[in-house]
C-alpha cells in the first residue's frame, strides 16, 4: 500500500511540455520536472536563454531526457509545429505546462502608467499572456483528446483575482526604472483563469484535468524597497523564490491532484488571505 500511495506522485517517462521554459520559473521547473524522471520538451522565445538552459539541464541529466525547442507561442503555426515536432519525438503529450507570459519587447513600454498605455503594447501583452495560452492548449489539446487523457497546468497570478496594491511600487525599482503591476497583466491573467475553468468543464469527461496555479511576487531583481514592501504585505513576510513553486506544480500534474481539476491554487505566501 506503501508503494501504491508512493506512485501517485511518479512522473517517470511522463512527457512534459513546458512553455516560457527559459524563463525564471519555466527553468525551474525543467529541472525540477527531469529530476522526477519525466522527458521534456522545453519551449522558449528566446534560443540564446535555450542554449543556457540546456548547459545547465546536461550538467545533471542525460541529454534524452529533454528536447529544446524554438517557439513563438502567439503565433499559431510556430505553435503546431512545435507540438508536431514534440509528439514525433517523444510520440505523445502527457502534460502541458502553459507557462509562458511577456514583459514586451520594450520593458519600460510595458510599465506605462495605464492612461498612457498603448493598444499596441496592450495586444503584445495579450498575444503571448491569453492568445499563447489559447493557442498551446488548443495544439496540445488535440493530442489528448485522441489518447483520452492528459494534464495542463496553466501559469496565471496571484493578480488574476485581486488587484496589486500601488503603494508597494512606490519608490520601487526594476531594470532601471519606475514599475507597477500594468492592467493588461491583471486582466491576462485574469483571463487564465477563464479559460482554465472553461477548458477543465469542456474536456472533464474526455480524462484531461485543467488547473491554474497563481504564484505571487517572485524575486527577480527587484530593489530592496519593493522587496521590503511587498514582504509587508504578505502574512509569510518575503517573497516568493522558484523554487517555492515546484512542489505545488510536481503536485497538480501528478496522479496525486488526480480527482482535481478547474480549480486555481494561490502560492502567494498569504497574500491573497489578507
Amino acid at each position: 500500500m506503501q508503494a501504491c500511495f508512493q506512485n501517485l506522485f511518479q512522473l517517470n517517462n511522463k512527457v512534459v511540455v513546458v512553455t516560457g521554459a527559459a524563463g525564471i520559473l519555466g527553468s525551474t521547473f525543467c529541472k525540477a520536472l527531469c529530476s522526477m524522471g519525466a522527458k521534456v520538451a522545453c519551449l522558449d522565445l528566446y534560443e540564446e536563454n535555450l542554449a543556457q538552459l540546456s548547459a545547465e539541464l546536461l550538467k545533471e541529466y542525460d541529454k534524452n531526457n529533454f528536447l529544446l525547442l524554438p517557439c513563438d507561442v502567439s503565433n499559431p503555426k510556430s505553435a503546431t509545429c512545435a507540438v508536431e515536432k514534440i509528439c514525433k519525438h517523444f510520440s505523445h503529450i502527457d502534460i502541458l505546462l502553459n507557462n509562458a507570459a511577456t514583459k514586451t519587447k520594450n520593458v519600460r513600454a510595458f510599465f506605462t502608467d495605464f492612461c498612457e498605455y498603448s493598444l499596441e503594447t496592450w495586444d503584445e501583452v495579450m498575444s503571448v499572456n491569453l492568445d499563447g495560452m489559447f493557442l498551446m492548449a488548443q495544439a496540445v489539446g488535440k493530442k489528448m483528446l485522441n489518447r483520452k487523457q492528459g494534464v495542463i497546468l496553466q501559469t496565471a497570478s496571484v493578480y488574476s483575482l485581486i488587484s496589486p496594491d500601488q503603494r508597494i511600487y512606490e519608490g520601487s525599482d526594476y531594470l532601471g526604472g519606475k514599475i507597477n503591476t500594468p492592467a493588461v497583466y491583471t486582466a491576462s491573467k485574469a483571463g487564465v483563469i477563464g479559460l482554465t475553468k472553461h477548458l477543465a468543464t469542456l474536456w472533464g469527461g474526455e480524462g484531461i484535468r485543467v488547473n491554474a496555479l497563481c504564484p505571487g511576487g517572485v524575486s527577480s531583481g527587484q530593489n530592496g524597497e519593493f522587496n521590503k514592501k511587498y514582504a509587508m504585505r504578505v502574512p509569510m513576510g518575503r517573497m516568493a523564490e522558484p523554487i517555492d513553486m515546484v512542489g505545488p506544480v510536481l503536485f497538480l500534474v501528478s496522479d496525486a491532484a488526480r480527482y482535481i481539476t478547474g480549480q486555481v491554487l494561490y502560492v502567494d505566501g498569504g497574500l491573497s488571505a489578507w
